[in-house]
């Protein structure tokens, strides 16, 4: 059996190695349980032709690096649609014959994100949704076909989807839970680094829409990180930094550097999968605000980037969606719902490294492991 990973948002950002590391952790996952399994990459066309083939040797290149050269299909669709016909592709990778072949014997598709969609969705055996944004996802579903109709299993980590305080809009699916994937074998644990930074990998803003109560709210990382902007101040010992993508002339630099924020460029020291491990080993810990409506919602989502911080032995404080208390009582994570409450967690981390550290890699190897994960998904 073939195991597909459906993708469409990894060679398209060729400066995000926190992006590619995502699907990654996933194929790392498969290949430790000895599954056959082809990293199926969708790449839009965009008017800049030269751009594309920059992003497609980036995205073979960053494969070639981690040992797999000759487990992906990458897909380029030109013109772009939103419909996606394999016999208008080009394909990269294994040949277009070996993929055919592969999809007419028994498979299942991993479909991340909603990023295979018809006709070419409807070719694969067993198709299997794995949402990463339940907040954006549940939206967004009640307004237009989302893979509802195509998938046989639903998979969200909106840890508390069916909490009894949890506002995500209704669904009729059947959605299971899983935990956001890291591979242990690849984030090891790191010793304390020199520095006693705080930080956190992003986008300052955010161009997405869900609607709350009649409007869209703004839902960026600048929204979310107004509470906490004086973390600095508060907890002068400790060092605050910001990966975050804000242009060298944007006010809101100055800003943050006048309240005693660093701010550097995320697609320097975090451009390829690689330095996005380095970079977040070079971290105490990671302090992140999340966006609104997960707060609100209590959707109980974790991001992808804090099962990495734990996997290298750094905690996490980071805003409470509710999913604590699907962790063990020993985590590494600190849920915070003040700036009080996250002062009070730098501080606790800046005194208690050293376990906080061991009980993060512990939490990492128990519950966000990816091998252990994608067992629960393919019920091995």
């Amino acid at each position: 059996m073939t195991i597909f990973l459906g993708c469409g948002f990894a060679a398209k950002y060729r400066e995000g190695g926190g992006n590619f590391s995502v699907p990654l952790q996933w194929m790392l996952g498969l290949r430790r349980l000895k599954r056959d399994a082809i990293w199926l990459e969708l790449l839009p066309a965009t008017d800049d032709l030269q751009a594309d083939e920059a992003r497609i040797k980036n995205f073979q290149r960053q494969l070639r690096t981690h040992g797999l050269a000759g487990r992906y299909s990458l897909l380029y669709q030109k013109p772009a649609a939103d419909t996606q016909d394999l016999d208008a592709m080009r394909c990269i990778g294994i040949s277009k014959h070996e993929l055919l072949e592969r999809i007419a014997g028994p498979n299942v598709l991993l479909n991340l994100a909603y990023s295979v969609h018809p006709p070419l969705l409807l070719k694969f055996e067993r198709r299997i949704f794995c949402d990463l944004d339940p907040s954006e996802i549940f939206y967004w579903m009640t307004k237009m076909e989302m893979g509802q109709s195509y998938h046989h299993e639903f998979w969200t980590i909106g840890l508390n989807v069916h909490g009894s305080d949890c506002q995500l809009p209704n669904s009729s699916l059947n959605w299971k839970t899983f935990y956001p994937l890291v591979d242990t074998k690849l984030f090891r644990l790191q010793p304390k680094p020199f520095a006693p930074k705080f930080t956190t990998v992003g986008q300052w803003y955010w161009g997405g829409a869900v609607e709350v109560a009649g409007e869209f709210p703004d839902l960026s990382k600048k929204l979310a990180f107004d509470p906490y902007l004086d973390l600095p101040t508060r907890v002068p010992e400790a060092q605050f930094e910001l990966a975050m993508n804000i242009a060298a002339d944007d006010s809101e630099r100055q800003r943050l550097q006048r309240l005693g924020w660093k701010i550097v460029d995320p697609h320097r020291v975090a451009r390829t999968a690689s330095a996005y491990r380095r970079y977040l080993a070079s971290a105490l810990a990671e302090f992140t605000a999340i966006k609104g409506v997960d707060v609100a919602w209590r959707t109980g989502w974790i991001s992808d980037r804090a099962a990495a911080f734990l996997a290298l032995g750094r905690p996490v404080i980071t805003e409470d969606t509710g999913a604590g208390r699907y962790l063990p009582a020993k985590s590494g994570f600190s849920f915070v719902r003040s700036v009080g409450d996250a002062e009070s967690a730098v501080k606790e981390v800046l005194c208690d490294w050293a376990q906080l550290s061991r009980q993060a890699r512990d939490c990492a190897a128990e519950v966000f492991d990816s091998k252990k994960n994608l067992k629960a998904i393919l019920g091995l």
